[in-house]
């Protein structure tokens, strides 16, 4: 009878054990961070070449790729910081931190979604789109071993992440990519990660362990002055984008191109106020956790579209 009784506990408890592992691993991929790969779709939207099935169905299969891509590393990086996790009061909840995903299982899963996402992309993806990818893989590894505890080169990786994304769109349907649209992609991504690393810097002070070590090598002067330099550069690149063919005469209803300006500036300056109070943490947590950011942000998408429609 107890041999019967815990042969009977044993199959009810090991679906549920086997669920928690898959939940484990799909909290580990960070489910929120994949809003990022939405900016795969930035160049043929910028260019009007958005709305085809060509595009849709090789845009949409970017995205799969790059969050394939993203959660590698993402469990690469937790199984690898397990034990410092342990130690931090926010981190030690992470699926590996906790033990809700043994270290092995995490490192096995991250390495086989980094192998099958490059050999997809290679098989069904532009040469020059499936080299961006493995190459985005490769930096975002090198950061997890050693460049995330490099000065600058750390904000560097991070920012150039995000142009990989929105540049790789432009590359797998062939579209010429603006200089512009790279100067102020580029640094409108600095501005986000600078205001991040300051936002932390200023949560940690007075404490120990609350955070990346690195912070602890910045001053919250010098984070101040990247992201502000950042954003700066940022409205001045869409500013010259925006104004760039400003005398030649459009057919369009009104101007949408040179006043979409307005709303970008108001997005970078609400934006900022999170920046300046220290509170701006992850960007896609300020950007939909802010009603009047996102209100900013959709009338700028309006006009942004209604540029590229000429409308």
């Amino acid at each position: 009878m107890t041999l019967l009784r815990e042969r009977s506990d044993r199959r009810r408890t090991a679906p549920s054990d086997t669920g928690g592992l898959l939940t484990g691993l799909l909290l580990t991929a960070r489910p929120k961070q994949w809003v990022k790969n939405v900016l795969v779709i930035a160049a043929p939207a910028a260019a009007g070449e958005l709305f085809s099935v060509h595009a849709l169905t090789r845009l949409a299969l970017l995205f799969v790729l790059f969050t394939a891509c993203a959660a590698a590393v993402y469990l690469v990086n937790d199984a690898r910081d397990a034990a410092a996790d342990r130690a931090h009061p926010v981190k030690c909840r992470r699926p590996v931190a906790a033990g809700r995903v043994p270290v092995p299982v995490a490192y096995a899963t991250g390495i086989a979604l980094g192998a099958l996402a490059p050999a997809v992309a290679v098989r069904l993806c532009p040469p020059e789109a499936a080299a961006l990818l493995t190459a985005y893989l490769a930096m975002q590894l090198a950061y997890c071993f050693s460049l995330k505890q490099v000065l600058v080169v750390d904000l560097a990786v991070v920012t150039t992440g995000f142009v990989m994304r929105a540049v790789i769109g432009g590359l797998a349907l062939g579209i010429p990519l603006s200089r512009w649209f790279l100067i102020t992609t580029g640094f409108g991504a600095l501005f986000m990660v600078a205001a991040k690393r300051y936002s932390e810097a200023v949560q940690m002070t007075g404490e120990t362990g609350a955070t990346r070590a690195l912070l602890t090598e910045y001053t919250t002067g010098y984070l101040r002055f990247v992201w502000q330099l950042a954003a700066g550069v940022a409205v001045l690149g869409y500013c010259l984008w925006a104004l760039e063919e400003g005398g030649v005469p459009h057919t369009s209803v009104l101007p949408w191109r040179q006043l979409s300006v307005i709303a970008f500036v108001l997005a970078v300056l609400r934006y900022a106020v999170f920046a300046d109070r220290g509170t701006a943490g992850e960007p896609e947590d300020v950007v939909l956790g802010d009603r009047a950011l996102a209100v900013i942000g959709l009338v700028w998408a309006a006009m942004y579209a209604l540029a590229v429609a000429d409308w």
